[in-house]
């Protein structure tokens, strides 16, 4: 693999010098993807005038501060156990994680919170629906055989996003330099290559890629090249589980469920149809109508740069908090906490 990994190194400053590219603006979208090249020294292999950019592919950090609080009121009742991925137990709220509750149980699958529900019915068990469209479907399957099953201690307060608005909001900026996007395999997986067709609106190439090192510096190698040509498609580079359509019943599943709103981003703002709101048909399911939660806008910590920094208009040590005030033992943004969070692969691996 080292020797492929060298050619194709050699490919991309050959493309470079052969068009004179004075300099090239990539994003990569997924948080996978900023901890890989993070991880595999991938920076170091390409040319300085390659500039990677890391983007809001993490759900953990786009999670606005005002669902962290959520999240932590719920944990606060009684009648609860919340259910939920790991990288949420750290992320600070106002005055609290939820790492500070003995009613938080780690979850690896959406069916383990309705498990939890079957068996403990004497108390309300809420699961915190985080991710894009990879792990959106599985959760709605969840609720869709809490349904069946007829369970009335089971609900998902909805944190769900989906990746094109975000992605519209970033390339819409009149001061975006983004030339080109490398495009989550495993979203892809679910969504299918054409779901990014609306990049052609926009002056940026995507490629979708997994997540090893040689397939993102082939992966590189194609946004330089299309940059280089002057080309503005999304090229499928994870084909062995890509494909064009994607997997049409997953996105049947999610939207049966699931309904597009406009929700609020961490450090971004309002994105209109960026979020995904349980249907009324599944109210009983849906933690914010059943407990009645409060929604009022809470903001996001002072001096913290997450939310620049997800818009890759700038990076972890332009922070004045990184490495200081903030770090994995004592987070003040959730870019910090997170397993796939820019700040903590900076930390992690540049520091």
């Amino acid at each position: 693999m080292k020797e492929k990994i060298k050619v194709i190194k050699n490919l991309i400053s050959t493309e470079i010098q052969k068009q004179n590219i004075s300099n090239i603006n990539l994003m990569e979208v997924c948080g996978t993807h900023t901890m890989a090249i993070a991880k595999y020294a991938i920076k170091s292999m390409l040319p300085t005038n390659i500039n990677i950019i890391s983007g809001p592919g993490c759900p953990v950090c786009v999670t606005a501060a005002t669902d962290i609080e959520m999240g932590i009121e719920l944990a606060s009742r009684s009648e609860t156990i919340i259910a939920t991925f790991g990288d949420m137990i750290k992320v600070p709220g106002r005055k609290k994680t939820l790492s500070e509750f003995g009613n938080v149980k780690i979850i690896y699958s959406p069916l383990d919170a309705l498990a939890l529900a079957q068996n403990t019915p004497n108390k309300e068990i809420v699961l915190l629906g985080i991710g894009f469209e990879t792990t959106t479907p599985l959760i709605a399957a969840t609720m869709l055989q809490a349904q069946k099953s007829a369970l009335n201690n089971f609900s998902v307060l909805s944190m769900n996003k989906t990746v094109p608005a975000a992605l519209e909001v970033i390339l819409s900026s009149s001061d975006c330099k983004i030339n080109g996007l490398l495009l989550p395999g495993h979203v892809s997986a679910v969504t299918g290559r054409n779901y990014f067709d609306f990049l052609s609106k926009f002056n940026a190439a995507g490629v979708i890629s997994g997540f090893g090192p040689l397939e993102i510096m082939e992966s590189i190698y194609l946004l330089v090249k299309m940059f280089s040509e002057r080309k503005k498609e999304v090229i499928n580079n994870h084909p062995q589980f890509v494909t064009e359509e994607g997997n049409q019943t997953a996105m049947k599943i999610l939207f049966s469920v699931f309904e597009d709103a406009d929700v609020d981003w961490r450090g971004i703002g309002i994105i209109p149809h960026s979020g995904l709101a349980i249907r009324k048909e599944f109210a009983q399911y849906d933690a914010k109508k059943k407990f009645k939660l409060h929604t009022t806008r809470i903001e996001n910590p002072p001096h913290c740069l997450c939310g620049n920094i997800l818009m890759g208009k700038a990076r972890p040590n332009d922070c004045k908090l990184f490495g200081k005030a903030c770090t994995p033992a004592n987070p003040i943004g959730p870019c910090m906490v997170s397993s796939e969070g820019t700040c903590a692969a900076y930390y992690k691996y540049y520091l």
